[in-house]
């Protein structure tokens, strides 16, 4: 297979998941007496019939963009980094703690720092994951899993014993702190828009060129294909491993922080780990580990959450529907090798038609 041929299959494959996954959607829609082209026209326009629509769309992308960017390079590199939803929170925890405690500092100067902290308590909670699998040869799908929990319990004895006096709760942040602004609010009508997806923007860019045009980015990705190889040629396995981990938990830590700076604007007791997380997972495999690909499969993924909470006021079909929908979509990428597997058959009798054709050409000249 040429490149341009493997190049084309690895665009069609993720649009083909999506595909298979809208149309499974609407089977189980319409096999349980509701009608799927209302259904679905009802969570079109519940993301795009408006300004305020489109405004929380957006917003509702920027932290899964980033928390996706951050899966997507420790899994360049060969890591599944699970515990992306606890670096996320713990970014949350830091933004709004350092929020909170210099609420009076000019809002040019708090909100980098902000992001600055937010990013650097994701990365040294990815870091202690990846030091356990450089030094000692530990499974970071356990040690990220168990950091989740230990995150969560965490951030919730923050929130009731250090950030507050038993409530469930903090403050809302200061002005100073906030994402949001009077021109993102105007233009969308009001929404929760802020300006962390500009930040999300300007990431993807930026793993773009340090994952394709930076020695950092070509000893992550060969130390993904082979670490040993890599080793030999006298890379730093255990470096590249840790660094991977930190870039991929500051990344996630800033997905956190849009929550805490952006959308809820203060942090509260939470039962479960953030979702971003886990949808920030399912975004980066839709997105194939790109950028660029994960900038649109964000977009789709906020989309389908902000869109499904339309569907059961304009067609009585309920919102689970649309996590049936993200999950399908996720298991036609997981399996994508039968995606590729008929595509490359279908190609396989016009290649044989193609060299009867030429042998034909052949003997009548």
């Amino acid at each position: 297979m040429n490149h341009k041929s493997e190049r084309l299959i690895n665009i069609l494959v993720p649009v083909l998941s999506v595909v298979l996954g809208l149309l499974l959607g609407a089977i189980i829609m319409w096999s349980f007496g509701y009608d799927p082209v209302l259904g679905y026209t009802s969570l079109v326009e519940g993301a795009f019939g408006g300004h305020f629509y489109i405004g929380e769309t957006l917003r509702q992308a920027t932290p899964l963009i980033l928390t996706a960017l951050g899966f997507a390079v420790a899994n360049t590199a060969g890591f599944f980094n699970i515990g992306v939803a606890g670096q996320a929170l713990f970014g949350w925890i830091g933004s709004v703690t350092m929020a909170l405690m210099m609420p009076d500092l000019p809002k040019l100067l708090l909100v980098p720092l902000c992001l600055i902290v937010g990013a650097l308590c994701g990365a040294i909670w990815a870091g202690i994951a990846g030091f356990l699998r450089a030094y000692f040869d530990t499974s970071e799908v356990i040690v990220t899993i168990m950091l989740n929990y230990t995150a969560l319990y965490i951030a919730n004895h923050m929130v009731r014993n250090v950030l507050t006096k038993g409530d469930d709760a903090t403050p809302r942040i200061s002005e100073n702190a906030s994402l949001r602004s009077e021109w993102l609010a105007q233009i969308s009508d009001n929404s929760t828009l802020h300006y962390g997806l500009l930040l999300a923007i300007i990431m993807c860019v930026v793993v773009w060129i340090m994952m394709q045009k930076t020695t950092l980015g070509y000893e992550l990705r060969a130390v993904g294909l082979n670490p040993y190889a890599s080793e030999y040629s006298g890379m730093s396995t255990k470096k590249n491993i840790i660094l991977a981990m930190v870039i991929s938990g500051g990344l996630a830590g800033l997905g956190g922080s849009m929550e805490g700076l952006g959308n809820f604007q203060n942090l509260f007791v939470q039962g479960s780990m953030p979702s971003i997380g886990f949808d920030g997972m399912a975004v980066s495999l839709l997105g194939a580990g790109n950028p660029f690909g994960i900038l649109l499969a964000g977009l789709l993924f906020g989309a389908l959450k902000i869109g499904g909470i339309s569907m059961p006021m304009g067609s009585d079909v309920p919102t689970e529907v649309v996590d049936i929908v993200i999950a399908s979509i996720i298991f036609f990428v997981g399996s994508s090798y039968l995606i590729r597997y008929f595509m490359n058959k279908a190609k396989r009798p016009n290649r044989k038609i193609a060299a009867t054709n030429s042998e034909a050409k052949k003997g009548v000249n």
